[in-house]
């Protein structure tokens, strides 16, 4: 335990609010649940009580939801197959990421949820999974885990790290303590020399801070791609196809108009469908429906109909496969102060790209792709329409941007392999 008398101080304060707020979680949990009844399962698991106590040695990978689930596949992928010794657990805070990573690995990883950052429930996790390491993804920064992790010997780092200007402000009021916290960690990989400078502006040493790439660049294309592709066209028809990707519910309007307005141009064009949220999932198809449009799903249909308007992606972890059905792409959380969505997947899938103008979250990707001539970054709805219309009647433009984001891609990887050589000596000797 720390003998700094400032951080017992700060970390006393900041627990009391925590635990005077506990009952705000429940709450939380519950109105979560109305909307996701996945939410209403495994609550013992947000407050740290287990049935079972797993034997080491343990490898611990945390990321919040579906986007930093999907940045680690390189990671975690890499780990099984050069220590299949170790026993690998993620955790993840949303249902989503929890689903996701168990379509992508199965019982092959063992999955929990995060418990709340109450410095007991953070002692319970840490005492019966007693991991090796902590492998934090991106931008978790909870002062009680980070210092629990020290007071247990864990070493902790922060993966593929990236930090906004705008979350960087968001840690103003607990700078102090997140500081302190940040401090304990072994080493911070940024994504970007800027996200580098962020973390040490929040608090970091120089020292601690390793610049490594952005494993989202690492991304595997899967390997039926092509074939995947074209049985989608096959049942669809030929005609042209946008896609709609990472949609929140304040953009699902403009998605409707836009299509609309593309429609009376393109009169057989297909919108392929892929909201953010799994709760907006029916949401989605019931408001097509009443837009007047022929509606399926991949749950239901499996795959587009030559008169369907609309085929909305109700599954998880297709949303890259269904990239390569489309001729350009519009992905979401862009329209809104989201912050933008993963613009590599469709880059790597040869996908031309349109996004709005929020992407805060992915500043110098976005500015890589830019310069690449690989996505138009346009202003509003009726910018998005305008660069989607310009795009469908454009293939060579279209093209264009396909090889420029497929080029961009490959001549960013290296991440993984610069992130495996930092963790290669804190892991545990071969057995």
């Amino acid at each position: 335990m720390s003998t700094d008398p400032i951080e017992r101080v700060m970390r006393g304060l900041y627990s009391v609010a925590l635990y005077l707020l506990a009952p705000i979680t429940v709450y939380h949990l519950i109105w979560r649940g109305l909307r996701q009844p996945s939410y209403f399962l495994r609550w013992q698991e947000r407050y740290a009580f287990y049935a079972e106590r797993p034997e080491p040695p343990t490898l611990w990978l945390h990321a919040v939801s579906v986007g930093e689930v999907n940045a680690a596949v390189p990671l975690v992928n890499a780990l099984r197959r050069s220590r299949p010794d170790l026993r690998l657990l993620v955790t993840t805070i949303t249902p989503t990421g929890s689903e996701r990573v168990q379509a992508l690995w199965g019982k092959d990883v063992s999955h929990v949820y995060l418990p709340y950052d109450l410095p007991g429930a953070v002692s319970r996790f840490l005492t019966n999974y007693r991991p090796h390491a902590a492998l934090i993804m991106e931008t978790e920064l909870w002062p009680n885990l980070l210092f629990g992790c020290r007071d247990h010997g864990i070493p902790a780092l922060i993966l593929n790290a990236r930090l906004s200007e705008r979350s960087l402000r968001g840690y103003r009021v607990l700078a102090p303590l997140v500081a302190r916290a940040l401090r304990t960690v072994r080493t911070v990989a940024a994504q970007s020399h800027a996200d580098g400078e962020r973390f040490i502006r929040l608090g970091a040493s120089a020292e601690q801070v390793v610049e490594v790439g952005n494993l989202k660049f690492d991304v595997t294309v899967p390997e039926n791609l092509a074939e995947f592709a074209a049985l989608c066209r096959s049942h669809a028809g030929a005609r042209p196809v946008w896609i709609a990707a990472s949609t929140h519910e304040d953009e699902e309007m403009a998605v409707i108009a836009i299509h609309r307005r593309l429609r009376s141009i393109f009169p057989d064009l297909l919108l392929l469908w892929a909201p953010r949220h799994p709760e907006r999932f029916r949401m989605v198809a019931d408001t097509a429906r009443t837009a007047g449009w022929q509606v399926s799903t991949r749950s239901r249909a499996q795959w587009p109909q030559p008169d369907d308007a609309v085929f909305v992606i109700d599954t998880l972890g297709e949303l890259m496969s269904f990239y390569a059905c489309a001729d350009v792409a519009f992905v979401g959380g862009s329209l809104q102060a989201i912050g933008g969505h993963n613009l590599l997947e469709p880059a790597a899938t040869g996908t031309a790209i349109v996004t709005g103008p929020h992407l805060h979250n992915f500043v110098e990707i976005a500015q890589r792709l830019q310069d690449a001539g690989a996505v138009r970054v346009v202003e509003d709805a009726e910018a998005v329409r305008e660069a989607l219309e310009e795009l469908l009647r454009d293939p060579q433009a279209r093209e264009r941007m396909a090889a420029a984001g497929r080029a961009l891609v490959e001549t960013g990887r290296g991440a993984l392999a610069r992130t495996m050589a930092l963790l290669q000596p804190l892991l545990p000797p071969v057995p």
